[in-house]
Protein backbone atom coordinates (compact mmCIF):
# COMPACT_ATOMS: atom_id res chain seq x y z
CA UNK A 1 0.00 0.00 0.00
CA UNK A 2 2.74 2.29 0.41
CA UNK A 3 4.60 1.58 -2.50
CA UNK A 4 1.15 2.11 -4.74
CA UNK A 5 0.73 5.29 -2.49
CA UNK A 6 4.34 6.98 -3.29
CA UNK A 7 3.77 5.66 -6.81
CA UNK A 8 0.30 7.58 -6.93
CA UNK A 9 2.48 10.54 -5.48
CA UNK A 10 5.16 10.67 -8.24
CA UNK A 11 2.22 10.24 -10.77
CA UNK A 12 0.38 13.35 -9.72
CA UNK A 13 3.63 15.15 -9.34
CA UNK A 14 4.94 14.10 -13.08
CA UNK A 15 1.74 15.14 -14.73
CA UNK A 16 1.69 18.45 -12.75
CA UNK A 17 5.17 19.43 -13.97
CA UNK A 18 4.30 18.41 -16.95
CA UNK A 19 1.01 20.47 -17.36
CA UNK A 20 3.08 23.60 -16.08
CA UNK A 21 5.48 23.18 -18.40
CA UNK A 22 3.28 22.55 -21.33
CA UNK A 23 1.02 25.89 -20.14
CA UNK A 24 4.79 27.83 -20.17
CA UNK A 25 5.28 26.65 -23.61
CA UNK A 26 2.09 28.71 -24.62
CA UNK A 27 3.09 31.82 -22.70
CA UNK A 28 6.33 31.48 -24.20
CA UNK A 29 5.34 32.14 -27.69
CA UNK A 30 3.03 34.71 -26.09
CA UNK A 31 5.85 36.37 -24.78
CA UNK A 32 8.19 36.00 -27.24
CA UNK A 33 6.16 37.92 -29.93
CA UNK A 34 5.62 40.66 -26.82
CA UNK A 35 9.16 40.99 -26.19
CA UNK A 36 10.11 41.15 -30.33
CA UNK A 37 7.35 43.82 -29.99
CA UNK A 38 8.66 45.84 -27.20
CA UNK A 39 12.03 45.51 -28.78
CA UNK A 40 11.19 47.02 -31.51
CA UNK A 41 8.91 49.67 -30.24
CA UNK A 42 12.10 50.61 -27.92
CA UNK A 43 14.38 50.35 -30.65
CA UNK A 44 11.89 52.95 -32.50
CA UNK A 45 11.74 55.80 -29.73
CA UNK A 46 15.56 55.78 -29.15
CA UNK A 47 16.33 56.31 -32.42
CA UNK A 48 15.07 59.89 -31.60
CA UNK A 49 16.52 60.46 -27.91
CA UNK A 50 16.10 64.08 -28.06
CA UNK A 51 12.89 64.54 -29.88
CA UNK A 52 10.56 61.97 -28.48
CA UNK A 53 11.27 62.09 -24.65
CA UNK A 54 7.67 61.89 -23.82
CA UNK A 55 6.90 58.97 -26.59
CA UNK A 56 9.93 56.94 -24.87
CA UNK A 57 8.47 56.87 -21.39
CA UNK A 58 5.10 55.96 -22.66
CA UNK A 59 6.12 53.32 -24.32
CA UNK A 60 8.29 52.01 -21.85
CA UNK A 61 5.20 52.73 -19.33
CA UNK A 62 3.27 50.30 -21.72
CA UNK A 63 5.97 47.76 -21.91
CA UNK A 64 6.32 47.90 -18.13
CA UNK A 65 2.86 47.23 -17.66
CA UNK A 66 2.36 44.21 -19.91
CA UNK A 67 5.84 42.84 -18.58
CA UNK A 68 4.07 43.13 -15.43
CA UNK A 69 1.08 41.48 -15.92
CA UNK A 70 2.72 38.02 -18.25
CA UNK A 71 4.80 38.03 -14.97
CA UNK A 72 1.84 37.60 -12.74
CA UNK A 73 0.71 34.59 -14.81
CA UNK A 74 3.72 33.21 -14.49
CA UNK A 75 4.19 33.57 -10.85
CA UNK A 76 0.84 32.21 -10.49
CA UNK A 77 1.75 29.11 -13.09
CA UNK A 78 5.15 28.64 -10.87
CA UNK A 79 2.95 28.59 -8.05
CA UNK A 80 0.46 26.24 -9.06
CA UNK A 81 2.25 23.69 -11.21
CA UNK A 82 5.95 23.65 -10.21
CA UNK A 83 6.12 24.70 -6.36
CA UNK A 84 7.98 27.60 -6.48
CA UNK A 85 6.34 30.77 -4.51
CA UNK A 86 7.96 33.62 -5.75
CA UNK A 87 7.12 36.95 -3.80
CA UNK A 88 5.15 39.58 -5.26
CA UNK A 89 7.38 42.93 -4.18
CA UNK A 90 9.55 42.66 -7.75
CA UNK A 91 10.89 45.40 -9.25
CA UNK A 92 9.85 46.57 -12.70
CA UNK A 93 13.26 45.84 -14.63
CA UNK A 94 13.31 42.32 -12.91
CA UNK A 95 9.97 41.85 -14.97
CA UNK A 96 11.31 43.41 -18.29
CA UNK A 97 14.43 41.03 -17.50
CA UNK A 98 12.42 37.91 -16.13
CA UNK A 99 10.37 37.94 -19.70
CA UNK A 100 13.25 38.43 -21.73
CA UNK A 101 15.09 35.54 -20.81
CA UNK A 102 12.21 33.25 -19.77
CA UNK A 103 10.65 32.84 -23.37
CA UNK A 104 13.47 30.35 -24.87
CA UNK A 105 12.99 28.25 -21.02
CA UNK A 106 9.47 28.17 -22.12
CA UNK A 107 10.54 26.41 -25.92
CA UNK A 108 12.93 24.60 -23.76
CA UNK A 109 10.56 23.03 -21.57
CA UNK A 110 8.12 22.41 -24.78
CA UNK A 111 10.72 20.88 -26.81
CA UNK A 112 11.08 18.40 -23.85
CA UNK A 113 7.15 17.37 -23.75
CA UNK A 114 7.65 16.66 -27.68
CA UNK A 115 10.71 14.49 -26.34
CA UNK A 116 9.15 12.49 -24.24
CA UNK A 117 6.01 12.02 -26.75
CA UNK A 118 8.80 10.55 -29.20
CA UNK A 119 10.56 8.58 -26.28
CA UNK A 120 7.21 6.87 -25.51
CA UNK A 121 6.14 6.43 -29.24
CA UNK A 122 8.95 4.76 -30.18
CA UNK A 123 9.44 2.75 -26.75
CA UNK A 124 5.79 1.18 -27.13
CA UNK A 125 6.92 -0.64 -30.13
CA UNK A 126 7.97 -3.38 -27.74
CA UNK A 127 4.26 -3.91 -26.75
CA UNK A 128 2.73 -4.12 -30.72
CA UNK A 129 5.59 -3.58 -32.94
CA UNK A 130 6.13 -7.96 -32.46
CA UNK A 131 2.74 -7.71 -34.68
CA UNK A 132 3.49 -6.16 -37.62
CA UNK A 133 6.91 -6.84 -38.36
CA UNK A 134 8.11 -9.54 -40.83
CA UNK A 135 11.02 -11.81 -40.71
CA UNK A 136 13.94 -10.69 -40.38
CA UNK A 137 13.06 -7.20 -39.25
CA UNK A 138 13.05 -7.98 -35.23
CA UNK A 139 16.48 -6.20 -34.90
CA UNK A 140 15.64 -2.76 -35.72
CA UNK A 141 12.56 -2.54 -34.09
CA UNK A 142 13.91 -3.85 -30.89
CA UNK A 143 16.86 -0.40 -31.05
CA UNK A 144 14.24 1.61 -31.86
CA UNK A 145 12.14 0.70 -29.01
CA UNK A 146 14.96 0.67 -26.59
CA UNK A 147 16.56 4.27 -27.97
CA UNK A 148 13.16 5.26 -27.58
CA UNK A 149 12.62 4.41 -23.79
CA UNK A 150 16.47 5.43 -23.49
CA UNK A 151 15.13 8.87 -24.72
CA UNK A 152 11.36 8.24 -22.63
CA UNK A 153 14.38 8.26 -19.54
CA UNK A 154 15.99 11.21 -20.61
CA UNK A 155 13.46 12.97 -21.87
CA UNK A 156 11.58 12.35 -17.71
CA UNK A 157 14.65 13.83 -16.39
CA UNK A 158 14.76 16.80 -17.96
CA UNK A 159 10.87 17.94 -17.02
CA UNK A 160 12.55 18.17 -14.07
CA UNK A 161 15.25 19.89 -14.72
CA UNK A 162 13.20 22.07 -16.50
CA UNK A 163 11.07 22.96 -13.84
CA UNK A 164 14.09 23.40 -11.49
CA UNK A 165 15.31 26.29 -14.02
CA UNK A 166 12.14 27.58 -14.45
CA UNK A 167 12.24 28.50 -10.48
CA UNK A 168 16.10 29.07 -10.61
CA UNK A 169 15.54 31.82 -13.59
CA UNK A 170 12.35 33.68 -11.43
CA UNK A 171 14.23 33.74 -8.17
CA UNK A 172 17.39 35.38 -9.89
CA UNK A 173 14.90 38.46 -11.32
CA UNK A 174 12.20 38.14 -9.55
CA UNK A 175 13.22 36.79 -6.01
CA UNK A 176 15.32 38.32 -3.48
CA UNK A 177 18.88 38.02 -3.53
CA UNK A 178 20.88 35.80 -0.76
CA UNK A 179 21.24 38.33 1.37
CA UNK A 180 18.43 40.23 1.05
CA UNK A 181 16.78 37.00 2.17
CA UNK A 182 18.72 36.39 5.38
CA UNK A 183 17.72 40.14 6.32
CA UNK A 184 14.18 39.73 5.75
CA UNK A 185 14.14 36.43 7.84
CA UNK A 186 16.21 38.63 10.55
CA UNK A 187 13.54 41.15 10.34
CA UNK A 188 10.88 38.39 10.68
CA UNK A 189 12.75 36.61 13.92
CA UNK A 190 13.42 39.79 15.41
CA UNK A 191 9.49 41.02 14.97
CA UNK A 192 8.37 37.64 16.27
CA UNK A 193 10.50 37.35 19.29
CA UNK A 194 9.66 40.95 20.02
CA UNK A 195 5.56 39.43 19.86
CA UNK A 196 6.66 36.56 22.22
CA UNK A 197 7.73 39.53 24.48
CA UNK A 198 4.77 41.23 24.69
CA UNK A 199 2.65 38.22 24.54
CA UNK A 200 4.59 36.72 28.00
CA UNK A 201 3.90 39.98 29.32
CA UNK A 202 0.40 40.52 28.27
CA UNK A 203 -0.22 36.35 29.86
CA UNK A 204 1.36 37.97 33.28
CA UNK A 205 -0.96 41.18 33.57
CA UNK A 206 -3.91 38.50 32.69
CA UNK A 207 -3.08 35.94 35.19
CA UNK A 208 -2.42 38.83 37.82
CA UNK A 209 -5.35 40.31 36.90
CA UNK A 210 -7.30 37.03 37.19
CA UNK A 211 -5.87 37.03 40.70
CA UNK A 212 -6.50 40.23 41.87
CA UNK A 213 -10.13 40.16 40.94
CA UNK A 214 -10.94 36.81 41.19
CA UNK A 215 -8.96 34.70 43.95
CA UNK A 216 -7.59 37.62 46.11
CA UNK A 217 -11.30 38.92 46.49
CA UNK A 218 -12.93 35.89 47.85
CA UNK A 219 -9.97 34.63 49.99
CA UNK A 220 -10.06 38.68 51.41
CA UNK A 221 -14.14 37.69 51.98
CA UNK A 222 -13.11 34.28 53.38
CA UNK A 223 -10.51 35.80 55.78
CA UNK A 224 -13.58 38.38 57.10
CA UNK A 225 -16.49 35.64 57.90
CA UNK A 226 -13.57 33.79 59.47
CA UNK A 227 -12.83 36.89 61.63
CA UNK A 228 -16.77 37.41 62.19
CA UNK A 229 -17.08 34.12 63.18
CA UNK A 230 -14.27 33.95 65.63
CA UNK A 231 -15.32 37.47 66.94
CA UNK A 232 -19.13 36.43 67.61
CA UNK A 233 -20.71 35.46 70.58
CA UNK A 234 -23.99 34.28 69.18
CA UNK A 235 -23.15 29.89 68.74
CA UNK A 236 -25.38 30.42 65.46
CA UNK A 237 -24.39 32.79 64.09
CA UNK A 238 -21.20 31.80 64.58
CA UNK A 239 -21.91 28.19 62.45
CA UNK A 240 -23.63 30.47 59.80
CA UNK A 241 -20.79 32.16 59.38
CA UNK A 242 -18.65 29.44 58.85
CA UNK A 243 -21.16 27.67 56.70
CA UNK A 244 -20.34 30.74 54.08
CA UNK A 245 -16.73 30.88 54.78
CA UNK A 246 -16.86 27.10 53.85
CA UNK A 247 -18.31 27.78 50.35
CA UNK A 248 -16.14 30.88 50.24
CA UNK A 249 -13.72 28.79 50.24
CA UNK A 250 -14.64 26.70 47.46
CA UNK A 251 -15.38 29.32 45.26
CA UNK A 252 -12.15 30.49 45.79
CA UNK A 253 -10.91 27.03 45.47
CA UNK A 254 -12.88 26.70 41.80
CA UNK A 255 -11.17 30.40 40.43
CA UNK A 256 -8.02 29.18 41.62
CA UNK A 257 -8.34 25.89 39.10
CA UNK A 258 -9.93 28.02 36.61
CA UNK A 259 -6.79 30.38 36.75
CA UNK A 260 -4.35 27.55 36.28
CA UNK A 261 -6.61 25.60 34.03
CA UNK A 262 -6.08 28.95 31.71
CA UNK A 263 -2.07 28.92 32.21
CA UNK A 264 -1.20 25.45 31.65
CA UNK A 265 -3.83 23.03 31.55
CA UNK A 266 -2.16 19.27 33.18
CA UNK A 267 -4.14 17.50 30.36
CA UNK A 268 -2.48 18.75 27.57
CA UNK A 269 0.72 16.63 29.10
CA UNK A 270 -0.46 14.02 30.66
CA UNK A 271 -3.98 12.74 28.40
CA UNK A 272 -2.67 14.65 25.07
CA UNK A 273 -4.23 17.44 22.79
CA UNK A 274 -7.40 15.66 21.76
CA UNK A 275 -8.27 15.44 25.95
CA UNK A 276 -7.31 18.64 26.80
CA UNK A 277 -9.57 20.02 23.76
CA UNK A 278 -12.31 17.80 25.12
CA UNK A 279 -12.15 19.34 28.34
CA UNK A 280 -12.38 22.90 26.72
CA UNK A 281 -15.57 21.74 25.08
CA UNK A 282 -16.92 20.48 28.17
CA UNK A 283 -16.75 23.81 29.93
CA UNK A 284 -18.15 25.87 27.55
CA UNK A 285 -21.73 26.99 28.04
CA UNK A 286 -22.20 26.28 24.21
CA UNK A 287 -22.59 23.57 22.38
CA UNK A 288 -18.89 22.96 20.84
CA UNK A 289 -18.42 19.83 18.15
CA UNK A 290 -14.93 18.71 18.02
CA UNK A 291 -13.48 17.88 14.19
CA UNK A 292 -10.25 16.20 15.46
CA UNK A 293 -8.65 14.74 12.25
CA UNK A 294 -4.97 14.08 13.60
CA UNK A 295 -3.51 10.07 13.52
CA UNK A 296 -0.56 11.23 15.85
CA UNK A 297 -0.25 13.18 18.93
CA UNK A 298 2.06 17.19 17.47
CA UNK A 299 5.45 17.83 18.77
CA UNK A 300 5.20 20.11 22.82
CA UNK A 301 5.31 23.26 21.02
CA UNK A 302 2.63 23.32 18.70
CA UNK A 303 0.38 21.07 20.84
CA UNK A 304 0.31 23.88 23.19
CA UNK A 305 -0.14 26.96 20.75
CA UNK A 306 -2.90 24.91 19.03
CA UNK A 307 -4.31 24.86 22.58
CA UNK A 308 -4.54 28.39 23.37
CA UNK A 309 -5.74 28.78 19.56
CA UNK A 310 -8.56 26.99 20.40
CA UNK A 311 -9.10 28.53 24.12
CA UNK A 312 -8.65 31.64 23.44
CA UNK A 313 -11.38 31.67 20.29
CA UNK A 314 -13.72 29.70 22.55
CA UNK A 315 -13.48 31.98 24.94
CA UNK A 316 -13.81 35.05 22.55
CA UNK A 317 -16.81 33.56 21.08
CA UNK A 318 -18.40 32.58 24.29
CA UNK A 319 -18.02 36.37 25.51
CA UNK A 320 -18.80 38.24 22.58
CA UNK A 321 -20.14 36.47 19.76
CA UNK A 322 -23.93 35.78 21.12
CA UNK A 323 -23.05 32.06 19.24
CA UNK A 324 -25.08 29.30 19.65
CA UNK A 325 -22.79 26.73 18.90
CA UNK A 326 -19.11 26.30 17.83
CA UNK A 327 -17.11 24.10 15.89
CA UNK A 328 -13.04 23.53 16.27
CA UNK A 329 -11.51 21.14 13.25
CA UNK A 330 -8.20 20.18 13.99
CA UNK A 331 -6.55 18.54 10.33
CA UNK A 332 -3.24 17.61 9.15
CA UNK A 333 -1.38 18.88 5.72
CA UNK A 334 0.64 16.68 4.98
CA UNK A 335 4.18 17.16 3.60
CA UNK A 336 5.09 17.28 -0.35
CA UNK A 337 8.09 17.17 -2.12
CA UNK A 338 8.89 19.98 -4.45
CA UNK A 339 10.24 19.79 -7.83
CA UNK A 340 14.08 20.13 -5.90
CA UNK A 341 13.97 16.94 -4.17
CA UNK A 342 13.17 18.91 -0.84
CA UNK A 343 10.51 17.87 1.54
CA UNK A 344 8.21 20.86 2.66
CA UNK A 345 7.35 20.61 6.15
CA UNK A 346 3.80 19.62 6.92
CA UNK A 347 1.37 21.93 8.63
CA UNK A 348 -1.51 21.31 11.28
CA UNK A 349 -4.32 23.60 10.10
CA UNK A 350 -6.64 24.46 13.56
CA UNK A 351 -10.08 26.25 12.94
CA UNK A 352 -12.69 27.65 15.14
CA UNK A 353 -15.90 28.92 13.36
CA UNK A 354 -18.87 30.11 15.63
CA UNK A 355 -22.61 31.27 14.26
CA UNK A 356 -22.16 34.51 16.55
CA UNK A 357 -23.06 38.03 15.19
CA UNK A 358 -18.98 38.40 13.64
CA UNK A 359 -17.68 41.95 13.62
CA UNK A 360 -14.23 40.53 15.62
CA UNK A 361 -11.54 42.36 15.28
CA UNK A 362 -8.31 40.86 15.16
CA UNK A 363 -6.30 43.67 16.49
CA UNK A 364 -7.78 43.00 19.71
CA UNK A 365 -6.05 41.54 22.91
CA UNK A 366 -6.61 38.12 22.93
CA UNK A 367 -6.43 37.37 19.29
CA UNK A 368 -3.54 40.00 18.99
CA UNK A 369 -1.94 37.81 21.45
CA UNK A 370 -2.71 34.43 19.71
CA UNK A 371 -1.75 36.04 16.39
CA UNK A 372 1.61 36.28 18.69
CA UNK A 373 2.15 32.92 19.52
CA UNK A 374 1.76 31.68 16.21
CA UNK A 375 3.98 33.76 14.42
CA UNK A 376 6.90 32.35 16.93
CA UNK A 377 6.67 28.77 15.45
CA UNK A 378 6.76 30.73 11.70
CA UNK A 379 2.89 29.84 11.51
CA UNK A 380 0.19 31.99 10.24
CA UNK A 381 -3.73 33.15 12.05
CA UNK A 382 -5.69 34.91 10.00
CA UNK A 383 -9.46 35.78 11.43
CA UNK A 384 -12.86 36.10 8.96
CA UNK A 385 -15.60 37.75 10.89
CA UNK A 386 -18.11 39.80 8.42
CA UNK A 387 -20.84 41.83 10.21
CA UNK A 388 -23.50 39.56 11.12
CA UNK A 389 -20.94 36.22 11.24
CA UNK A 390 -19.97 33.59 10.79
CA UNK A 391 -16.68 34.02 12.36
CA UNK A 392 -13.89 31.63 11.58
CA UNK A 393 -10.26 31.83 13.87
CA UNK A 394 -7.73 29.58 11.37
CA UNK A 395 -4.17 29.13 12.25
CA UNK A 396 -1.72 26.90 10.40
CA UNK A 397 1.17 25.74 12.47
CA UNK A 398 4.31 24.29 10.64
CA UNK A 399 4.49 20.21 12.46
CA UNK A 400 7.09 18.19 11.13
Amino acid sequence: MGTRGTARSWLRRGLRLAGGLLIGTGTALVELVCVAAAGLALLCVRTWPGRWPTAQRCVLRTVTAGARRLTEIERRRLARFLGHDIAADYDDPGARQYLAGRWSLGLLGGLVLLSVGVGAAYGSLLLWGWFIISDGEWLPVAASAIGGLFLLFLALQGIVGVATLEGQLARHHLGPSHQEALRRRIDELSTSRAGVVDAVHDERRRIERDLHDGVQQRLVALGMLLGRARRSQDPDKARALLVQAHEESRAALTDLREVAWRVYPTALDEAGLRAALEAVAERSPIPVRLEYGLAAEPEEAVRTVAYFVVAEAVTNAIKHSDAGRLTVALTRREAQADVEGETAVGGLLVRVTDDGKGGADPAGGGLLGLARRVAALDGRLWVVSPPGGPTTVSAELPCA
